[in-house]
């Protein structure tokens, strides 16, 4: 008699951190958390007994609630102190200077990059990942306006500024605003399946260009 076929592994949940910061460029908060937060609602429309395959958390440096650089409140989920692992971490862009000056905020996107399956920026996010040692070389992007000063801040890399998200294993950047969202439906696809993504994408009525 043969043996039954082995059962599917259970659905599984990945933790999206996404840091929040004073300065931080609103849309390049929200559209990402937008887009993993809908793939996980969409989700559950269709197969309710499931896990969900997101759960996103926001992370400050500091207690307290956060300015995003157009005025816009928010009240961060955690801080360095108490955030939960991640599978995702995501660094989104605004103003990004004293990111670039917050040695424990470096150290923290250090070590959480060592335990996530994607570790991810917006626009000039890249700047915060790169000055922590994280995007160290290799292809990568950052908003249009940026692109001269990231290659002259860190000439190891090679910044392309045509594309709309540049992937590098485990690293994946993207250009600003717009683009951030089309990279988090990009990392649904790779994590969840393309046709999550396209669900999710057509939930939000948003037009994908993909890279």
């Amino acid at each position: 008699m043969l043996d039954p076929a082995p059962s599917p592994p259970a659905p599984r949940t990945r933790r999206v951190a996404i840091l929040a910061f004073d300065g931080v460029e609103a849309l390049d908060f929200a559209g990402p958390f937008e887009v993993f937060t809908t793939a996980s609602r969409v989700h559950a429309r269709r197969r309710p007994d499931d896990a969900p395959p997101f759960a996103v958390h926001s992370v400050a440096p500091r207690p307290g609630p956060v300015r995003a650089r157009a005025g816009l409140g928010m009240l961060p989920d955690h801080t360095l102190d108490d955030a939960p692992a991640a599978e995702l971490l995501l660094v989104p862009g605004g103003v990004v200077d004293a990111c670039m000056d917050d040695a424990r905020l470096l150290r923290w996107i250090a070590q959480a990059h060592a335990v996530t399956e994607v570790t991810a920026s917006v626009c000039t996010g890249a700047f915060v990942l790169a000055q922590a040692g994280v995007l160290a070389s290799g292809p990568c992007t950052t908003h249009w306006e940026d692109v001269a000063d990231l290659r002259v801040a860190f000439p190891g890399l090679e910044v392309d500024g045509t594309r709309r998200w540049v992937e590098q294993g485990r690293i994946v950047t993207s250009a600003g605003i717009s683009a951030g969202i089309d990279m988090s439906l990009h990392l649904v696809a790779r994590l969840a399946g393309r046709a999550l993504a396209e669900a999710t994408a057509r939930q939000m009525d948003y037009r994908w260009t993909e890279a």
